[in-house]
């Protein structure tokens, strides 16, 4: 896993200058804006790939047992991507408002990151039984695993390049 971190980390570094970047536009740039949204998109995508061959390199799974767990973990990284745009949207509504937050934008920001944490649990916890069907319990265990460290890995990256409310 240590190999694939470093460009993994590159890789949510740019996603997430690239946030930042957005966070500067001015409304009257759209283009510039859709430029953005495009390289955030492919940015994704590409942690995503990375991230497939994180969990490949780490699961050592047989054929038989790779022909089955794809599928499930291909439909969860669709799950866990929707998770992902409604933290992208949080991160540019928390952008937009910086300079000028209220209270109640405070609150309303607040209420909406800690609905993604509860979510992003509760998702883990209902494919748990999921992966079980095609993995074993010590597969399952170092799936999740491995996809907790690299999603805090991905957040540790966040949080360092998102200021503090003022």
């Amino acid at each position: 896993m240590k190999n694939f971190l470093p460009a993994f980390l590159l890789g949510a570094s740019l996603l997430l200058s690239q946030s930042a970047a957005l966070a500067q536009q001015s409304n009257d740039q759209a283009s510039g804006q859709q430029a953005i949204e495009r390289d955030i998109q492919l940015l994704r995508s590409d942690l995503r790939s990375t991230k497939k061959q994180i969990v490949a390199a780490n699961m050592r799974l047989t054929d038989a047992q790779a022909e089955k767990f794809w599928p499930v973990y291909d439909a969860y990284t669709q799950e866990t991507t929707k998770l992902g745009d409604a933290r992208l949207a949080l991160i540019k509504d928390y952008a937009k408002s910086y300079d000028t937050m209220t209270d109640a934008q405070a609150d309303d920001l607040l209420k909406r990151a800690t609905a993604l944490d509860t979510s992003a649990a509760s998702l883990r916890e209902q494919w748990i039984p999921k992966f079980r069907k095609v993995l074993n319990g010590k597969q399952t265990a170092l799936f999740f695993q491995l996809d907790r460290v690299i999603g805090l890995l991905i957040d540790l990256q966040i949080a360092s390049e998102i200021p503090l409310v003022k």
